[in-house]
Parts: C-alpha cells; structure tokens; sequence
C-alpha cells in the first residue's frame, strides 16, 4: 500500500465518517471539522481524492451532464487503508509553523517594548481560540455518542493547547525579562 498523505486520510476519513462526497462537501466537512488542527486549502480539496481513487481507495461518480460534479466513495479498500492508518500508533512529527515564535526568537533585535505587544496580541489571539473549542465542546450533541466522544477528545486537546499558549503569552507580556526558563515559566 503506497504511503498516504495527511490530507488524503483527511479525505478517506471524511468520506468513511459521512458517505459519498464531492470535493465541494469535502471543503464544508474540513471546515466545520479539522480544519481548526489540520487546514487543508480549499483548492486541493479538488485534487487530493484523485490519487485515492488511482489506488483504488476510493471509487469516482463523474456526471456527465448538469453542473459535472464529481462524487467520491469509500472502497472497501478505502476502509481497510483507513483502518490500517487509524491503527499505527506512530505519526510524523508535529509541524509548528507559528510566526509569532519567529519573531520571539528574534525579538532581542528589536524594541524590547514590541515583545510585549506581541505577548499581549498573541495571547488574545489564543484566549479567542480557547472560547472557540470550548464553544464548541459545549455545542457536542450528547445524542450523537461516537462522535461525541471523538470530537470531546479532539476539543479536549485543543482546549489545553490553547490554554498553554494563554498563559505562556500572558507570563511573557507580564514579565519580559523574565530568565526563568526551568519550569517554562
């Protein structure tokens, strides 16, 4: 089985967790979905379940008249690379692509007061995204168990993410000079 990307087992996922897409019902389900952890851009949406279908992973419904969409469904060989995927307990390294952790690793460079205002806005920024999840956590239909237990998981997670980042930021604009690194304070 050739090796998946993150964003091809995006797409088997959604498709196992949903039924038949198109790549436009992909983009809706990434958006109220992963989108918060994994952004996928809208324009691939278009082109990743081509190389899934080459596999055979997933079977295209194209219509030939009308407005041409294209419906993807999960083969049973789908499911098994999802299964097989779901049941690796190992996964690549995370990648943090954050900028404002470029500008702190530079900030000796400039005006001591810009690491304050960037403290302050980031952390404003993660307190948005920290009501985010748990708004979202909040909104979980109870009725709807494996999912519910799926995305409390997931929101669980995010909600700490968040929170650290809160209190790091907020640590760092209350206290600049702060040489206290051992405990990440």
């Amino acid at each position: 089985m050739a090796e998946l990307s993150p964003p091809e087992c995006v797409v088997l996922g959604l498709t196992a967790r949903h039924g038949a897409m198109t790549p436009y019902g992909l983009k809706a389900r990434v958006e109220e979905s992963v989108d918060y952890f994994w952004p996928v851009p809208h324009a691939q949406l278009y082109r990743i379940p081509a190389r899934p279908a080459s596999l055979g992973l997933l079977r295209e419904e194209a219509e030939h008249t009308g407005r041409r969409r294209r419906v993807f469904h999960l083969t049973d060989e789908g499911r098994t690379a999802l299964n097989q995927w779901l049941a690796d307990p190992h996964a690549p390294e995370p990648e943090t692509r954050d900028p404002a952790q470029l500008k702190l690793f530079f900030a000796d460079l400039g005006d001591p007061a810009d690491v304050v205002a960037l403290a302050r806005e980031r952390a404003r920024r993660h307190r948005h995204w920290l009501e985010v999840h748990r708004s979202l956590r909040a909104g979980l239909d109870p009725s709807d168990r494996t999912r519910l237990v799926s995305r409390a998981r997931i929101l669980k997670l995010g909600i700490l993410h968040e929170q650290a980042y809160v209190d790091s930021w907020e640590s760092l604009a209350a206290d600049p000079d702060s040489l206290d690194v051992a405990d990440g304070g």
